[in-house]
């Protein structure tokens, strides 16, 4: 088997066995004399066999291109032989228009925290209308439990989960039930413990500074080599475990002063390997700049990404349904139900207008005309919007069901490709809160007192009594997701309320028409509702917590029907107006 490591500034490289190979003789690496500062070394090796590298003789090192680590951050690595995992179900893959992703968190999907575990809820999403399963970070992290974003091996898999072949299985599972994959990926940093890459070169570079500190060499010495390590990290999941696409953490912190841009370079490699594999294969980008480079085409100067997070929309929905107006959400609470209009319509909110939160204007429009509006992506809540507030708290904590309904009505109505948090569909109220398990006991109180500092410059926090230790297990316990809630009411009644409007969203085309122009929306601020059209198909939706709107609806050519209605269905009166109760949703069509 051939062992490479790129390693620039070592003198001498060595590979260290480890387990039960430990006492057999390290094997010197040679220079590699086609690629600079690469070494390699032929040795016999079977799957599951334990190694380290050592660098110029220092202490054993895991490989950075590690697929497994049985021990976690910082311990050897294992070889792993992809052929040697059966695929039960072949899987043509499932492309991105049409598309309607739930974001899921292995570790608190199930009170086990699992692959497997989780696997065995997947009819739930097959039967409630998904297309992909959006898993946050599965690679290594400190302990058991944890977001994931901490990781320290951007090619391995945590191994309390169920490790590579634990993946492979659930996503085998998954394409049974006709389910595709999206995998959640961290280029931006690595987690603080068991990050062991500066030893092996310039993999992170003082010429920018992000929040986790240095940032990763995407554009200074050796970033050729950096750049090709994110790459080819990103292909392997593509390829050895038959996912879908990947969704990229905060590219916004992905400083690259060169052309073409790291993220340019990497919607190249993934559009080349969806060619050879002929497959449809996307990237969706978390961004905080409203760009509209992000998702433009490489040929006319974009990064050529697929998709991305569409946090306005989020923050438009949110004022509107909370009346919260803190932080980032000041901008978008003087007139919520405009700025929600704006950015159905428009997709950014903020699109060269000024940001009072940020002091400045932000972000540029989008081309409505080169745009499909799938490449948005349109949610209520997201493990961010949750898991950053002091509590963790859900929508369903301070909101009427009726209110829930009408959140999904205009995320799953919506001309952007939706998305749904986990439990998001029975109105789960289990929280979701930050929740680490740092074996570093220094380690572990820094991400405390750095809870504690976040959330006390905001008056609007709850409580600091009140705020859970990430540290502590039961702050992990209190975030798993309540199976038991489904059954009952009012959690059963929004579940059927989220098939229906899925069930419409896969037999209507006008609902996931890519067509931005083809979404027009009216609205009465005071009142509180607004009108969404999709073509043909009408939207209303009555936030208004007492009062029942009168929504004057165009004249149609046809006669209107009732095609769902919470909590019962409404049609419009003689004179074209709908009376539409307090805190409910409709749609109607022809």
């Amino acid at each position: 088997m051939l062992f490479e490591v790129w390693a620039p500034g070592a003198e001498r490289v060595a590979l260290q066995w480890a387990g039960e190979r430990a006492g057999q003789p390290p094997v010197p690496m040679v220079r590699d004399t086609d690629r600079a500062g690469w070494w390699r070394a032929e040795a016999p090796a079977r799957d599951g066999d334990r190694y380290a590298f050592r660098l110029d003789g220092g202490p054993p090192r895991p490989d950075p291109r590690a697929v497994r680590l049985p021990d976690g951050p910082g311990g050897p690595a294992a070889v792993v032989d992809h052929d040697r995992f059966v695929w039960r179900h072949p899987w043509p893959g499932r492309p991105l228009p049409g598309a309607v992703l739930y974001e899921l968190h292995i570790g608190t999907y199930t009170p086990e925290g699992t692959f497997d575990a989780a696997a065995t809820r997947l009819r739930h999403l097959a039967d409630l209308g998904i297309t992909h399963i959006s898993l946050m970070p599965v690679c290594p992290f400190p302990g058991v439990h944890g977001w994931g974003y901490d990781g320290v091996a951007p090619w391995a898999v945590h191994e309390p989960y169920g490790g590579p072949d634990g993946l492979k299985r659930f996503v085998d599972a998954a394409h049974a039930f006709g389910l595709g994959v999206v995998l959640d990926v961290v280029h931006n940093h690595l987690g603080p413990a068991g990050n062991h890459l500066p030893d092996f070169g310039p993999y992170f570079t003082e010429a920018h500074r992000t929040p986790w500190g240095a940032a990763v060499n995407l554009d200074a010495a050796g970033s050729d080599e950096v750049r090709g390590y994110l790459i080819a990290s990103a292909l392997s999941w593509l390829r050895d475990y038959r996912l879908d696409g990947l969704r990229l953490d905060a590219v916004h912190a992905l400083h690259d002063d060169r052309t073409p841009h790291f993220l340019a370079k990497l919607s190249a490699a993934v559009d080349g390997l969806a060619r050879q594999l002929g497959r449809p294969l996307f990237l969706i980008a978390e961004s905080d700049l409203n760009d509209p480079r992000t998702t433009a085409p490489r040929e006319s100067g974009g990064h050529g990404l697929h998709a991305q997070w569409n946090d306005d929309f989020h923050h438009a929905l949110h004022t509107a349904l909370t009346g919260e107006a803190q932080g980032y959400y000041a901008d978008f609470a003087r007139a919520p139900l405009a700025a929600l209009a704006k950015t159905l319509t428009g997709g950014f909110f903020h699109d060269g207008s000024y940001s009072s939160f940020r002091g400045r204007v932000h972000g540029a429009p989008l081309d409505l005309r080169t745009t499909p509006a799938y490449r948005l992506l349109a949610y209520a809540q997201t493990h961010d919007q949750i898991g950053n507030r002091a509590l963790g708290d859900r929508l369903a904590a301070s909101l009427s069901t009726g209110l829930l309904a009408c959140a999904a009505a205009l995320v799953l109505c919506s001309p952007f490709t939706p998305m749904l948090f986990m439990g998001e569909e029975w109105g789960a109220t289990t929280p979701w809160q930050y929740f680490t398990d740092h074996t570093d006991p220094d380690l572990a109180e820094a991400v405390r007192a750095g809870r504690r500092r976040e959330f006390a410059a905001h008056e609007w926090a709850a409580d600091s009594a009140e705020w859970p230790d990430p540290q502590d297990p039961a702050t992990r316990d209190r975030s798993v997701l309540d199976w038991s809630e489904p059954a009952r009411e009012p959690h059963r009644s929004l579940l059927a309320w989220h098939r229906t409007l899925l069930t419409l969203r896969q037999e209507l085309p006008a609902l996931t028409d890519p067509d931005p122009r083809h979404t027009g929306v009216r609205y009465d601020e005071g009142a509180r509702w607004l009108l969404l059209r999709r073509g043909p198909l009408w939207v209303a939706a009555n936030l208004a917590h007492e009062t029942t709107a009168r929504i004057p609806l165009p004249p149609a050519p046809t006669p209107l029907k009732a095609l769902a209605g919470w909590p019962g269905a409404h049609l419009p009166d003689a004179h074209d107006v709908l009376h539409l109760p307090p805190e409910s949703a409709t749609l109607l069509g022809p």
